[in-house]
């Protein structure tokens, strides 16, 4: 792993727990008791004077009743002996002072019992105060003593950041441990300000203030090693501030493990701060119970199940108690490992796996026969810009034909409901791939048409749900720079003004999902009475575009290396179909906002379904007779807004110039279809 870690080692046995394991415990607990009885022993005799110092000489049966007494009480109810002094806590203490009262209380009326006088009224407080005192405070200097050989000084200077909880809970783990090399040297609150401590660790600042509080570091040559974060929750804007401060000082920002999570005994690592934290935005607020309506009981089919958005569909499904699960992808071995993990985290959900391709007709129509799903998630589609480019009659088959074919067959064998995943490439597209999403968004959203009409209700509904990149996708960006760093560079990066919407896998999941709980209950937006009614197709709120050159420079801080010295970004150039700028919307398409967080709705440009199904049907017959040029020519007619890109040249830098759609007409598409027209 590229850039700065720390091991946080658990300590070893020491030499007699390895040569003698099985009796070691027992004979620590005797080492405890001899230490406990001695200094028990003292408090005696010590109260006694102290109570009465005029009494003179004290007769050796105090010593032995004092330590017989306190050890008795101590060491069956308290079991103090047991208690390891190193890790002595404040309910250790409690202990404790639970024992000396009882020590106390229980020798002052063995005294009377026996004929011997108090030293004093206060005698029985001061005995236990004395015991207190003595094994309390042995405790707390062994464990105050482990903390100062902590302290050395070829220690990793660190400074926390995160709430004083999250940093109470690191700075326990690791005053546990002996070999972690790291001395905490300040804390640095998400709220908290200056002038307090925790554990003894000054509070520096508020995380706001995190440049001044360097620069003060700076000027008193204390600056630390690094800037470790301990709240799992400080994400975002904030996180990026704090890196970017970081990198002007040359200082690693690291984060801690989920204290609260299980981690291997041997080993914790300081983990690098992964790219999602930085473009992750707060938490949308999900109707879960609506959700669990949705799936619960239900036979739920997802394709596309070993992708990347079909895998975290099934994982998400899963736990929302589905009546079978049916998992299908053309792929065989990402099957077997969505199935894997489901075995793991989910071995209560009956499911099927069902290798097929979403083309073939007859194998989709006999799988939906079978299964009879009452909800089906499309996700399969080929997806990657160049490679359709340079297969254009694969993908136009695969995401215009295919889509219409799991559509057909899911809505004759009474399926409730189809949830299409579509991308921000369909809005005014440039490469083959976003325009036959474009087109199969079309054909779907005129099957919707169909099914929610007052003449044809009852149909399969037919929701439709757009977004831009995922992190850490196949084919993403963020995979690739990570292997590009592992091999120590250049970063690639198409052209200094690219910009791309992100969200993360989990988070795209699930709004699909919110999604698909609006799409099939209805849903109330502003502005309009029912744009569901009209083919209206969610979007999801991706927040603003990221410039890719950013997202590079961000991942080489991250891995703990410095721009143009280490690694360089190196320009290549547009790829095939590429454009500077995605969108979410089509000129006409004015977003709308929904009801629930963090969906948009875009107002319908539709097709009257025979045509959509006229156009499908040509361009499957040409591109299935390998006649590429007259499939390009039909899917420009269907999707007008169509600006195919091949050569990958650079256009307007604003996404303004977008052509204006036009309804198409079946005539118009079958007598243009056979017109000679470039790629």
């Amino acid at each position: 792993m590229l850039g700065y870690r720390c091991k946080i080692m658990v300590s070893q046995p020491s030499q007699l727990q390895h040569h003698y394991p099985r009796f070691w415990p027992l004979n620590r607990i005797a080492v405890n008791i001899l230490l406990d009885g001695a200094l028990a022993a003292l408090a005696a005799p010590v109260a006694r004077w102290l109570a009465a110092p005029q009494d003179g000489l004290l007769h050796p049966l105090w010593f032995l009743a004092g330590g017989g007494v306190s050890l008795a009480v101590s060491g069956v109810p308290f079991r103090i002996p047991q208690q390891y002094w190193r890790f002595s806590g404040v309910s250790d203490l409690l202990g404790i002072a639970g024992a000396s009262m009882a020590s106390a209380a229980l020798f002052s009326v063995a005294l009377v019992w026996a004929g011997f006088p108090l030293p004093s009224e206060t005698f029985p407080i001061i005995y236990a105060l004395v015991l207190l005192v003595l094994l309390g405070g042995s405790r707390v200097s062994h464990r105050l003593a482990h903390r100062l050989v902590a302290r050395r000084a070829d220690r990793q200077r660190v400074v926390l950041i995160g709430t004083a909880t999250a940093a109470d809970l690191y700075l326990m783990a690791l005053e546990r441990n002996h070999e972690m090399k790291i001395r905490i040297v300040g804390l640095v609150g998400l709220k908290q300000q200056a002038a307090q401590r925790i554990q003894n660790v000054p509070i520096l600042g508020p995380v706001k203030d995190i440049a001044l509080i360097l620069e003060r570091m700076r000027k008193a040559a204390l600056l630390p090693e690094a800037l470790v974060v301990t709240d799992p929750t400080f994400k975002g804007q904030a996180l990026s501030h704090v890196l970017d401060v970081a990198a002007e000082y040359g200082i690693a920002v690291l984060r801690t493990p989920v204290m609260t999570e299980l981690t291997p005994a041997d080993q914790v690592l300081l983990r690098p701060i992964p790219i999602e934290d930085l473009l992750n935005r707060p938490q949308v607020p999900l109707d879960h119970a609506g959700m669990e309506r949705l799936i619960r009981h239900r036979t739920v089919l997802v394709t596309g199940a070993g992708g990347t958005i079909g895998s975290e569909l099934v994982r998400q499904i899963a736990r929302l108690g589905p009546a079978c699960l049916v998992l299908l992808d053309h792929g065989e071995f990402a099957l077997w490992q969505i199935d894997v993990e489901l075995a793991d985290c989910a071995p209560n959900i009956p499911r099927e796996m069902v290798v097929a391709d979403v083309r073939d007709e007859a194998r989709m129509n006999a799988v939906m026969a079978h299964f009879r799903p009452d909800l089906v998630f499309h996700a399969a589609a080929l997806k990657h810009v160049p490679i359709v480019e340079a297969n254009p009659a694969e993908g136009v088959l695969t995401n215009v034909h295919g889509t219409r074919v799991v559509a057909d067959a899911a809505s004759r064998h009474g399926a409730a409901a189809m949830v299409v995943i579509s991308t921000d490439k369909a809005v005014n597209p440039s490469s083959l791939m976003g325009a036959s999403k474009r087109a199969a968004e079309m054909y779907c959203q005129a099957l919707d048409i169909q099914a929610r009409s007052a003449e044809q209700g009852g149909g399969m509904r037919c929701i439709t749900v757009r977004f831009g990149n995922v992190l850490g996708s196949t084919g993403s960006v963020v995979p690739l720079f990570r292997r590009q760093l592992e091999r120590g560079g250049p970063l690639t990066v198409t052209h200094p003004e690219m910009r791309r919407y992100f969200m993360t896998v989990p988070e795209a999941v699930g709004l699909v999902l919110q999604a698909s709980v609006r799409g099939t209950s209805g849903v109330k937006a502003t502005g309009t009475d029912d744009l569901l009614l009209h083919g209206g197709i969610f979007v999801l709120d991706m927040g603003e575009p990221v410039k890719i050159v950013d997202l590079a420079r961000q991942m080489v801080r991250l891995a703990g290396l410095k721009l143009d010295e280490d690694i360089a970004i190196h320009f290549t150039g547009l790829r095939a179909g590429e454009k500077l700028y995605e969108e979410l919307f089509h000129g006409r398409e004015a977003p709308v906002p929904t009801d629930a967080p963090g969906l948009l709705m875009a107002t319908p440009r539709v097709v009257e379904l025979a045509d959509v199904r006229t156009a499908v049907d040509q361009i499957t017959a040409q591109a299935r007779s390998g006649d590429v040029q007259a499939a390009l020519r039909t899917l420009c007619l269907l999707v007008p807004e169509f600006d195919h890109n091949p050569n990958g040249e650079v256009r307007d830098l604003t996404p303004a110039g977008a052509k204006p759609a036009g309804a198409v007409r079946s005539e118009q598409i079958k007598t243009e279809g056979t017109e000679q027209m470039a790629p």
